[in-house]
């Protein structure tokens, strides 16, 4: 007997190979929970290094003066003064002096509001922007203030710069890593599913191979069955991902969290990323289907 590969029935590959809802709801799941953590994971690591942009950028471009109370001294007015010196030191463009309620108010998500005596002495912020063009004030800043007679600090906030970058690579790391360990756990549950399958309909398989069916071609009816499953699971995760997504942007999450969420910033590399996903996961569960199939065909055979 020739060996040919017989024409696909009238009624595509699922009439050799129809599903089969009962043991493919389960699968159906499994594979949507993993494109919706893979796709958390790669927003995260997105979300992260945006993040760590914006931050960066803050912290290059202020610095901050803490104006500390003195027994006899206005620290208002202290700080006022500060604001008027920073404007006369070069590479400064603006300087905003702040009262009282700022300082309580960066205090209040560890303390809370109402907590405070109102004759606790509390260290006023004087908010300095820098010039991008000109090198950065230095000690200038800190030599005019001493000169001036005030209680001030000048903290430089660009030495946290690489702080938050290498906190940016770590999670950024992380989340692909996550990614990549996703798909290949999808990749073994296809692949499982589909030796099940396989065993579960070897009557047929057997038939078709009686009938001069190659394995390639039996490995082709998995492979398109596996690849609408992971096309299906990976549309229902994406969406899921997506909506959660939008979730926590719009939320007001603590800033120790901002890393460990995902992040959605409206731009085309997010919706790039989850119209790619569902078809991802459908080559993925079409690949491990075909070659789980064939491998278990040729010790068969």
């Amino acid at each position: 007997m020739t060996n040919r590969v017989p024409p696909p029935p009238p009624g595509g590959s699922g009439a050799l190979l129809p599903p089969d809802s009962g043991r493919d709801r389960p699968l159906f799941v499994v594979a949507a929970i993993l494109v919706f953590l893979a796709c958390i994971a790669a927003l995260g690591a997105r979300g992260a290094w945006l993040q760590a942009q914006r931050w960066t950028s803050d912290l290059e471009s202020s610095i901050t003066i803490q104006i500390r109370p003195v027994e006899g001294r206005d620290a208002q007015l202290d700080a006022e003064e500060a604001a008027n010196i920073a404007l006369t030191v070069p590479g400064i463009i603006a300087a905003t002096a702040h009262d009282r309620a700022h300082a309580e108010a960066l205090l209040a998500p560890w303390l809370g509001t109402g907590n405070l005596p109102a004759d606790l002495p509390l260290p006023l912020m004087v908010e300095v922007r820098l010039d991008p063009a000109l090198p950065a004030p230095g000690e200038g800043l800190q030599a005019a203030l001493d000169a001036a007679g005030l209680t001030a600090t000048v903290d430089d906030n660009s030495r946290w710069a690489g702080a938050v970058r290498r906190a940016a690579r770590t999670a950024q790391t992380l989340g692909l890593s996550m990614m990549l360990l996703l798909a290949g756990a999808a990749a073994a549950v296809v692949a499982f599913a589909a030796r099940a399958s396989l065993a579960a309909r070897i009557n047929v398989i057997d038939a078709l191979h009686i009938c001069g069916a190659e394995d390639r071609f039996v490995a082709g009816l998995f492979e398109r069955r596996f690849f609408m499953l992971g096309l299906k699971a990976g549309i229902a995760g994406a969406v899921c991902a997506g909506l959660v997504a939008i979730a926590a942007s719009l939320g007001q999450g603590p800033a120790d969290m901002a890393f460990f969420l995902p992040h959605w910033a409206m731009d085309p590399f997010e919706l790039a990323l989850l119209l790619l996903a569902p078809l991802l996961a459908g080559l993925t569960a079409a690949v491990s289907a075909r070659l789980a199939v064939a491998a278990d065909l040729r010790g068969r055979w």
